[in-house]
């Protein structure tokens, strides 16, 4: 028997007492999948939103940011799978979930033609007190999971959050705005400039986050500004 054979032999032992879940469904994972199992890759609720330029998450932030692309991966409903990967992702201390994630959907819109859209990849930072508490910002991990796949830097030095929010949860729109208003900084400003930038984040509702962030990106000289997320509500 040689070393391969013995190992995956260990292996599957070792999932008999100790079995690795779906973060979809919870389900038991077979060998050669990773994080998430084969049934929930093809049930997930996929958008399909970089094949239609003017979709429902773009039509969200007409006539509030200038924006070229706003796609996301999945479309996301209360209670579903794509619920527990997110949650999964923010508190259950799986970066490596997010690095997945934007690894499939960077390579989605590699075969839709998205190679050289974007000069930088760069995610709704959260603020210094809440990233030491989580260990990662989520969003980030996405990002990073794009930029292997699209073949684009993913940088986290280039804007800061300078005021600690409260949660978004159970805002109403425009105090969610409010919320957000003037809390985000470009940090350097000569590395914006001109640059086609893809914002990434997790989860969207309203998009005040987002638009937030977005803003102080144009301010600073974003040349072409485009939006990728894990899940957008309808």
């Amino acid at each position: 028997m040689n070393n391969s054979a013995a190992l995956d032999i260990l292996r599957d032992f070792v999932a008999l007492f100790f079995p690795r879940c779906c973060t979809g469904c919870q389900g038991a994972l077979v060998r050669g999948e990773e994080l998430i199992c084969t049934n929930c890759m093809l049930e997930l609720p996929r958008s399909y939103y970089h094949l239609e330029r003017e979709n429902p998450f773009y039509n969200k932030f007409r006539g509030r940011l200038p924006v070229s692309q706003v796609i996301t991966l999945f479309k996301f409903v209360k209670g579903s799978r794509v619920q527990h990967l997110l949650h999964a992702l923010k508190y259950k201390n799986q970066p490596e979930l997010g690095v997945a994630l934007g690894r499939m959907y960077g390579n989605d819109l590699l075969h839709a033609g998205y190679a050289r859209k974007f000069d930088l990849i760069i995610s709704v930072p959260l603020h210094s007190s809440r990233r030491r508490k989580r260990g990662y910002n989520q969003s980030e991990e996405f990002g990073k999971g794009l930029s292997e796949a699209l073949g684009v830097p993913c940088r986290d030095d280039l804007m800061e959050r300078i005021v600690s929010t409260n949660t978004q949860t159970r805002k109403l729109r425009l105090s969610r705005w409010q919320n957000v208003s003037n809390v985000f900084r470009v940090t350097r400003p000569a590395e914006i400039d001109n640059r086609k930038i893809l914002l990434v984040d997790d989860v969207v509702t309203t998009g005040a986050t987002l638009e937030a962030c977005g803003q102080a990106l144009i301010d600073a000289g974003c040349r072409e500004l485009s939006i990728a997320c894990i899940a957008a509500t309808q």
